[in-house]
């Protein structure tokens, strides 16, 4: 499942196995990325606290199939298959329309989705594209832009921090060999509107 010890559920104990049981999904399920952090599980708190907040809190304003379009469009820019099988099936689940989900996966793999969104969702994924292929040339031009859009900053932040969370995600997949062996696929905490609540179903 990764190229590094873990600790399953069955063996956990103490402040692990409380945070498993935070996570858990059906049968005690935890996901390969959390449990990655079973050596250190201060990292694992960190992890879920920034993906539960940035992702899966109903302080949020864009619509949360947007949110989880830009992770599926930033996995794909980095190659991270584990983390476009399970975020392309939360998108599904979302959208309630397999079909729609495909079509906007393919305009996403061949950077063809302007005809498929609104315009600020277009340029959204196109901030997130330069932010993660390249950042060093993002500047005050392409947030004034998402502005004019209409686009508030708020939401600005929103797509920022989606992308931001999305590439460290895939990092740590990518950097230990997680694999979705054992995964259930497109768990989430659904519970938006209560921060503490990880629960994946």
């Amino acid at each position: 499942m990764t190229w590094i010890k873990t600790i399953p559920f069955q063996e956990a104990t103490g402040r692990l196995l409380k945070l498993y049981k935070k996570v858990t999904g059906p049968n005690n399920n935890v996901d390969n990325i959390m449990m990655a952090h079973s050596l250190r599980p201060h990292t694992m708190t960190g992890h879920m606290a920034l993906y539960k907040n940035v992702l899966h809190n109903s302080n949020n304003t864009l619509p949360k199939w947007y949110l989880e379009s830009i992770g599926v469009y930033v996995s794909l820019l980095n190659n991270c298959p584990y983390c476009i099988d399970h975020h392309f099936a939360g998108l599904t689940r979302l959208l309630n329309d397999k079909e729609k989900a495909l079509t906007l996966k393919k305009g996403l793999e061949i950077n063809k989705f302007n005809e498929l969104l609104e315009v600020k969702f277009v340029e959204g994924l196109k901030y997130a594209k330069k932010l993660t292929q390249l950042k060093e040339k993002v500047s005050e031009s392409d947030i004034l832009l998402l502005k004019t859009l209409n686009l508030t900053d708020g939401e600005i932040l929103e797509i920022n921090q989606v992308t931001a969370y999305f590439n460290y995600a895939n990092r740590t997949v990518l950097g230990l060999g997680i694999s979705s062996e054992g995964d259930i696929i497109g768990l989430s905490p659904n519970d938006s509107a209560d921060e503490d609540n990880w629960n994946h179903q």
